[in-house]
């Protein structure tokens, strides 16, 4: 029941009816003769075995569990699907590979490489032939992926080594997996960002925050800690509007490879102090991003989180997929919606913390993902304009070759970046034992570390070597010559029937129009979209508030006008952090907002809005006040802002003299708000702030909340029917919270003049029996075991 329901969650699925007979799986490795039997109408692209392998795989298990020879059954020997056993499955990761790079990174590490000289010894040291067997044991392996059935055929005469783009150039394409700062340890975290920023490549915090202490060494030669590319994922950990601001590239993570649907998890065991702290979260709560992003529900409202990153940083956004049957065409739709790279996520992707039903039962190969979304960007004549990059198990020059030919632009690289920092392959993320110290947070395990940023370096730098060497043999002199040139690979005969049954011709046909760009060119210009009011906001108030001044502004503002004040909040957060500016600006506009009015706002910035806005009102803001007050002529009970409001804030204050859509204050993790009125799902997954609602909510309020608090008018006595009671509960709010309550109402009419404010606060004494305190269940219990104690001790 527990698998099939994680199943149902995962694929969006609400009934077992829709469950049955829903073919939501795709085959790898089976021969059309047994799915047309069996699966009929399931995708299988490549073929595979059929009924007599199969017979004799049951014949041979059944003989290992019925010898003969001995006359009751006897237990099976683990086949190592998860850790290695000796005569079991074979790993594409297992000890002679770890230790063979495990060598190569620490003989590199032990020299003393000054950052001017860095490429150049790497590259002539005279250690190459220990990357050689390394890349021996990796390139030699059995055939273990689909990459491992290709042959390379030259494209023409051998080109002189030295005629090569040098590797310093190749390894700018290269990025490491998002693996966050919670799932990693600060040393090994920080220690790629240092080695990829070395190299001129990128590194990839995750989705997990980052510690604004790395933003102050962005641009330095040496010690550069800080990560290029900024996940935005659904959980909304730690993006703040100067986490945003700091980034190169910022990454919606839509799906990742190792577990698709299912999102990232990380244990309370590893949400340590510093953890809570950097994700504004609650130290030992389990941290959940779950599969969707509540404000992308169509591919529209993906066009609008990438206009809405593109305002407060005009970095390039990338958005991550997962390889799968038909993720051309949502890569079309990518692409459409204005990104500049789609990520194409393998299945063998993760960091090991996945569990095991995930790391075998999801996600499908790379090399299909890649296939798919090149043919599908070809024949809607977008390739030219986007990059694809891939992840997913790389580790040598000639995977990433075999993937600039199947149409790769750029490489990403995850375990094989740990194992060059030390990791031993222990696979025990998710426990927070990591011996090496590089996936835990236990202060004597971290201890242990011994990775360097050259080390890491050196190691990208043999694989750029080794690709130059490959693509000089088949007479390539740069990746760009080499990217989507299919007719450079064949499926090579092993002698093994079973491997020889797979067919990859379907991944290897040549596009329709051979004159059809097959690779990256140049970026249009439609995908650098601007605010215009935002643009001129910025223009107008920047200044002044650099200058410490205090202005005062006024616009009128309609539905096209979108993200005003993001490109203000992320230039301000630029250049001063968390910390306020010496200068104000107070902007009063008139008329109804787009979308994301107020998002990634900071301090210094007070948004009046005389009117109404649409979806997602100060998503992600850090500081700053956003204030909504209907027109003079409204008839009354107004809704005046959309879904998804305040959406992973950090910080700030929200008042909104009207009712708000659902999903009020999800992720909200610091900001305070007080609004007339929310639909179903207030507070989800809220882990910090304080929302007031003086009016009536939907159904599920508090659903996923482990921190923060609300507070909730219901003279109807409505509440406690529509509460999630999974992991809050509703109190009626003690002295110390009414003072609280109370000042927050009061504000509220001062900054609104809230007509159902000011008839709250005219009888307080009676108002305030209706209102309901809703707090984490072990919040309620702390607060609980304050007041006896102080009863106790005035006793």
């Amino acid at each position: 029941e527990e698998g099939t329901l994680k199943i149902l969650s995962k694929m969006g699925i609400s009934t077992v009816d829709s469950y049955r007979g829903a073919q939501i799986f795709e085959v790898v490795g089976l021969a059309p003769e047994v799915v047309d039997l069996c699966f009929s109408g399931t995708v299988s692209t490549v073929g595979g075995i059929g009924w007599e392998a199969l017979g004799d795989d049951v014949l041979a298990r059944h003989a290992g569990a019925w010898p003969p020879e001995v006359p009751t059954p006897v237990q099976l020997e683990s086949p190592g699907y998860y850790r290695v056993r000796k005569g079991g499955e074979y790993h594409g990761k297992g000890k002679e590979v770890v230790d063979a790079l495990t060598d190569l990174a620490l003989v590199k590490a032990t020299e003393e490489m000054a950052a001017a000289h860095l490429l150049q010894r790497a590259i002539t040291g005279a250690r190459y032939d220990l990357y050689e067997r390394f890349a021996a044991l990796v390139n030699e392996r059995p055939p273990t992926e689909l990459h491992d059935l290709l042959e390379l055929v030259p494209a023409g005469p051998v080109v002189p080594l030295d005629e090569v783009e040098p590797a310093a150039d190749i390894v700018t394409r290269f990025s490491t997996g998002a693996m966050s700062h919670g799932s990693l340890s600060k040393e090994a975290h920080e220690t790629l960002a240092e080695a990829m920023n070395l190299l001129g490549a990128r590194s990839n915090c995750g989705e997990g925050g980052e510690d604004p202490s790395r933003f102050r060494t962005r641009g330095l030669p040496r010690g550069d800690k800080n990560s290029k590319v900024k996940q935005i994922a659904s959980g909304r950990f730690g993006v703040t509007p100067e986490y945003v601001a700091h980034a190169d590239e910022l990454q919606i993570k839509v799906a990742q490879g190792s577990k698709p649907g299912e999102g990232g998890q990380l244990p309370g065991h590893k949400v340590s102090d510093e953890i809570a702290r950097l994700r504004h979260t609650q130290p030992g709560v389990t941290l959940i991003s779950p599969p969707p992003h509540h404000d992308i529900y169509s591919i529209e409202d993906l066009a609008q989180l990438i206009f809405d990153l593109k305002q407060v940083n005009g970095a390039d956004v990338s958005v991550k997929l997962v390889a799968e049957d038909g993720v051309g065409t949502v890569a079309a739709g990518v692409v459409k919606a204005l990104a500049d790279v789609v990520h194409i996520s393998g299945a063998n992707g993760g960091t090991g913390a996945s569990p095991l039903s995930s790391i075998k039962h999801a996600g499908m190969p790379w090399e299909l993902g890649v296939a798919d979304t090149q043919g599908a960007l070809i024949d809607n004549h977008l390739r030219d304009r986007v990059r694809i990059r891939v992840d997913g198990g790389f580790m040598t020059g000639r995977q990433v070759v075999l993937a600039a030919l199947l149409g790769a632009d750029e490489y990403s690289f995850g375990t094989a970046a740990m194992i060059a920092e030390g990791c031993i392959m222990l696979r025990a993320c998710h426990r927070d034992t990591c011996k090496p110290g590089i996936a835990t947070q236990r202060p004597n395990l971290r201890a242990n570390f011994t990775g360097t940023p050259e080390g890491v370096a050196a190691y990208f730098l043999y694989v750029a070597d080794e690709a130059r060497r490959v693509l000089a043999s088949l007479g390539f002199r740069s990746l760009d010559e080499a990217i989507g040139r299919v007719e450079c690979l064949r499926q090579r005969r092993t002698g093994d029937a079973r491997a020889d049954s797979v067919d990859l011709s379907p991944i290897l046909a040549p596009p329709a129009d051979a004159a059809a760009p097959r690779r990256f060119v140049a970026g249009d210009p439609i995908q650098k979209p601007r605010s215009t009011l935002g643009d001129a906001l910025m223009s107008d108030a920047f200044r002044p508030v650099w200058d410490g001044a205090d202005v005062e502004l006024r616009y009128p503002i309609a539905n096209a006008d979108r993200a005003v004040g993001a490109a203000l909040g992320g230039a301000i957060a630029l250049e001063y952090g968390e910390r306020p500016p010496t200068g104000t600006a107070t902007i009063r506009f008139t008329g109804s907002a787009g979308q994301s009015f107020g998002a990634f706002l900071t301090h210094g910035i007070e948004l009046e809005l005389v009117g109404e806005a649409n979806d997602y009102v100060g998503k992600a803001m850090g500081g700053g006040r956003i204030v909504i007050i209907p027109p003079p002529d409204d008839a009354g009970d107004a809704v005046l802002a959309g879904n998804t409001c305040l959406y992973g804030a950090t910080g700030g204050d929200l008042f909104v003299a009207g009712a708000t859509g659902e999903r009020f204050g999800v992720r909200n993790s610091g900001a305070t708000a007080v609004v007339e009125g929310a639909g179903d799902h207030c507070c989800e997954y809220m882990t910090g702030g304080t929302v007031v609602v003086l009016g009536s909510v939907g159904y599920n309020l508090g659903a996923g909340m482990t921190g923060g608090q609300a507070f909730v008018w219901d003279p109807g006595a409505q509440l406690i029917a529509r509460l999630n009671a999974a992991l809050v509960e509703a109190e009626r709010p003690d002295a110390e919270s009414q003072e609280e309550l109370r000042w927050l109402v009061e504000r509220h009419h001062e900054l609104t003049g809230s007509r159902r404010a000011a008839e709250l606060l005219k009888d307080w004494e009676t108002s305030a029996e209706h209102f309901w305190h809703v707090l984490p269940i072990d919040r309620v219990r702390r607060i609980e075991q304050g007041g006896a104690g102080r009863v106790a001790s005035s006793a």
